[in-house]
């Protein structure tokens, strides 16, 4: 048998309103829950039991995705009563781990859209015998995260915190969110503490000479963690851009009882949720419309969220804006730059505008 954890506990505060009720890791990008496509991925890479470490609204996981048996897999849950940091959640849903101590255990933030290889990066660290493999990702700027340079061969050197300076970036390779652990160092984790795996776990290997592989893959990734971020990943998932077994590459995607009038414009990789509708003469560009959402006639939805069951009126323009399940945008609302608006809010039809830009 081959597990995975799943860590899941974040109460993704960037994303509020969308996360007030609905965990971030449960959110539907392209009309799926992040955590679903991961499992799928993980699935066909020979996973066939996921333990997710939930923590902030553990519930609603339960609820959704049960014991696996409708994705392929079996789901059991390690549920934290206080954040304890990823590697201190690692260490809590080791408990349930089933897997011998050389056995390989993946771990995946359950925030992130990627296309890396998961079987390739499991059979590479079986075959190095690793005490831990990471994936790294280069980036453009590296500048908002901590940094993780390799040796030529792959071995990590040391994990950087985010530089300050020029000379402090010494690489573009940041740590992607997804790791393959021997199971004996999971159990070496401090447990019933919040640990931080990269101020604490990963250097205290290294110090001990263990081999820390970081394998650098420029295949997709996406970390969800902004509004911004959760619609480009919706819209490149709709497009094709980042991997989705069976999914037909489309400039939009309409869901079952989703409705489009034949003069409203739906493009760049919306995603139209079940039961939702644009009317006549609205235009919906590279925007999530969640279940049950209404965009009306002649409205606006430009990379934006508009929540379930929420209504943007008719002439309203939304853009680069969050709207809350059930909340109501009055015609000639004008809505820009950032603005959220959140869940039951009713603004009346007005011709007052919106943004939050300086």
């Amino acid at each position: 048998m081959r597990e995975a954890i799943l860590l899941v506990g974040g109460q993704g505060t960037r994303l509020r309103p969308l996360t007030i009720a609905t965990p971030k890791p449960m959110l539907k990008v392209a009309g799926v829950p992040v955590t679903v496509h991961q499992i799928e991925r993980l699935r066909s890479a020979g996973i066939d039991r996921v333990i997710l470490g939930t923590s902030y609204r553990a519930d609603v996981f339960a609820e959704g995705l049960g014991d696996g048996s409708d994705l392929g897999v079996e789901i059991v849950y390690a549920v934290e009563d206080e954040p304890l940091g990823t590697g201190g959640a690692i260490r809590h849903a080791a408990d349930l781990l089933v897997s011998g101590p050389d056995d390989p255990v993946a771990v995946l933030n359950g925030d992130v859209l990627s296309g890396v290889d998961y079987a390739a990066l499991i059979a590479g660290h079986v075959a190095a015998d690793a005490a831990v493999t990471l994936h790294l990702t280069r980036v453009d700027d590296p500048r908002r995260y901590g940094l993780v340079p390799t040796d030529p061969h792959g071995r990590v050197l040391e994990f950087r915190e985010k530089p300050t300076t020029p000379e402090e970036i010494v690489t573009d390779q940041i740590n992607a969110g997804c790791y393959v652990f021997r199971r004996s160092v999971i159990d070496t984790i401090p447990s019933g503490r919040v640990v931080s795996v990269e101020r604490e776990t990963f250097p205290e290997l290294l110090a001990a000479d263990e081999l820390v592989r970081g394998v650098v893959d420029d295949a997709y990734w996406l970390d969800l963690g902004t509004p911004q971020d959760f619609v480009r990943g919706s819209a490149d998932l709709v497009l094709g851009r980042a991997p989705w077994p069976g999914h037909e590459p489309a400039d939009a995607l309409v869901l079952e009882g989703g409705s489009v009038a034949g003069s409203a414009r739906v493009s760049a990789g919306s995603c139209i949720g079940r039961g939702a509708t644009v009317a006549a003469d609205a235009e919906v560009v590279g925007s999530v419309l969640l279940d049950g959402a209404s965009v009306e006639s002649g409205a606006r939805v430009v990379s934006s969220v508009v929540g379930a069951d929420a209504v943007v009126g008719a002439t309203a323009v939304v853009e680069d804006a969050v709207i809350g399940d059930r909340a109501r945008i009055g015609s000639g609302n004008e809505l820009r730059g950032g603005a959220r608006i959140w869940p039951d809010v009713e603004l009346a039809d007005t011709s007052i505008r919106f943004s939050t830009d300086a």
